[in-house]
């Protein structure tokens, strides 16, 4: 006998199951009562985060770059026209809600999937099933698809077709740049929709809204909540929601004082340290050493301290970063600050020979000097056009007297007419370098610049004089 033929003849006997239905009947009744308590029982298990999820739009926080009033993917909805979409952004952001919700508005059947422990055959039966209930019920399906990247190419090339066709609308989660981990046929198949990390006062709306919440939040519990408790967890979680209020509720469940004085001290012990999220092989290293040397270049010392600090503590290659700041010395300060390189170099240097954590504070002094420093691309602007000159074809010939004439014969083929600078006043002389009227150094007028400036001035005069 089978688990639910036992069941079935344990309850046929009573009065409601056999007014209700025959023993068939009976076996469904039942575990339809069965299922729906269990749900309730795995409701009642479920963090705060997962209850308080908003179950439409309208209680939809965060993302109005895209989500708010006339933006695309409201726009998607109203007009009943959603297709693929892929959703990229740091944890709780709101990608998994989104998706239900997106199912709802959609009139769709949600299912669900992770690509961390689903594969090909459970990916193959619900594609089936959706193309089965599309065919007999008209029913659209939405495919919500957690952590999408880890999908290799061959599973994701199995959802072309049916996303393609229509059977199934995918929706995709991922905290990895989709540009660099989706495939680019699945990407032309979809539109990408980036999530930022909320900000604070978004997260201590959603806060008080668990706080006070009495069907799906702590409403039924005497909860003060202090108000530098509340800045707190939404300065703390870094723009992630399911962070701040699972610290709340830590903090309300493991009170014991009532009424329950939600205290910043309180917040500050309910919180747990975020592991960085960092990865020195993906998207947030680039990202990161990005934000590093544009806050160099723009010339904010804070910013670029904290970005260093970012990736001195996610256990970033040291090497890396003094390489890179010894190609900013001369690709953004240059010639306004030439003492930049020279201290660029020494910092790698003295990374190679005393390591972390010492080397942490030659790094940080030299991104402060970097960001203070003048700036100049003008030497980087230089070669980058020389170059693409020569690229392009337009190659001028040497001059002969530039060319070699160490050798006999030199003054035969006309290598001759040279004339030797340290033997003219100033070390110049009027004398054609190039064959051609062209500039390519154009100095700036900042830091030690200006007076190369004035002395280039001077050259340009000279050279430009007849030939002696």
């Amino acid at each position: 006998m089978t688990f639910r033929q036992k069941n079935v003849a344990r309850f046929s006997n009573t009065p409601n199951t056999k007014q209700k239905c025959d023993l068939r009947g009976n076996a469904y009744y039942f575990m339809t009562l069965f299922e729906a308590e269990e749900k309730e029982n795995r409701r009642k298990a479920e963090p705060l985060a997962v209850r308080m999820r908003p179950q439409i739009l309208e209680e939809f926080i965060g993302q109005d770059h895209f989500l708010g009033e006339g933006k695309l993917l409201r726009r998607l909805l109203q007009a009943d026209r959603l297709g693929s979409v892929i959703f990229h952004g740091p944890p709780g952001t709101g990608k998994t809600t989104l998706a239900y919700i997106l199912a709802r508005s959609s009139r769709s059947t949600f299912r669900q999937l992770s690509a961390v422990s689903d594969g090909v055959k459970q990916l193959r039966e619900i594609l089936a099933e959706a193309e089965n209930r599309l065919s007999t019920q008209q029913q659209k399906t939405l495919l919500f698809i957690d952590e999408i990247h880890r999908f290799n190419k061959a599973q994701q090339d199995v959802l072309l077709p049916e996303v393609e066709n229509g059977v199934v609308i995918l929706v995709g989660a991922t905290t990895e740049n989709p540009f660099f981990t989706i495939n680019n046929a699945l990407i032309s198949r979809s539109r990408i929709f980036q999530f930022e990390p909320l900000t604070t006062e978004q997260i201590k709306i959603l806060l008080v809204r668990s706080a006070t919440d009495r069907e799906r939040g702590l409403g039924k519990y005497p909860i003060h909540l202090h108000e530098n408790a509340l800045d707190f967890l939404a300065e703390i979680c870094d723009g992630d929601a399911r962070r701040a209020i699972s610290a709340l509720e830590i903090g309300v469940l493991s009170s014991e004082e009532r009424p329950i004085e939600f205290t910043r001290e309180l917040a500050s012990e309910s919180v747990q340290k975020k592991a960085i999220a960092y990865d020195r092989n993906g998207d947030s290293h680039y990202d990161t050493i990005s934000a590093l040397i544009k806050s160099i270049r723009g010339s904010d010392p804070d910013a670029a301290i904290y970005w260093l600090a970012k990736m001195l503590v996610g256990g970033e290659d040291v090497r890396f970063l003094a390489r890179r700041l010894v190609i900013l010395s001369s690709e953004d300060v240059g010639n306004a600050d030439p003492a930049a390189l020279p201290l660029a170099v020494a910092t790698a240097q003295a990374c190679e020979m005393i390591g972390l954590p010492e080397c942490q504070l030659n790094l940080a002094q030299t991104v402060i000097y970097l960001a203070c420093a003048p700036k100049s691309n003008s030497a980087t602007n230089a070669i980058y056009e020389a170059k693409h000159d020569v690229q392009e074809g337009r190659l001028i010939p040497v001059p002969r007297h530039l060319r070699d004439s160490h050798y006999k014969g030199s003054q035969t083929l006309g290598h001759v007419g040279y004339q030797y600078a340290h033997d003219f006043e100033n070390g110049i002389v009027a004398q054609d370098y190039l064959g051609i009227d062209k500039e390519y150094y154009r100095p700036t007028s900042r830091g030690f610049e200006t007076e190369i400036a004035k002395r280039l001035e001077v050259i340009k005069t000279i050279l430009h004089q007849p030939e002696q």
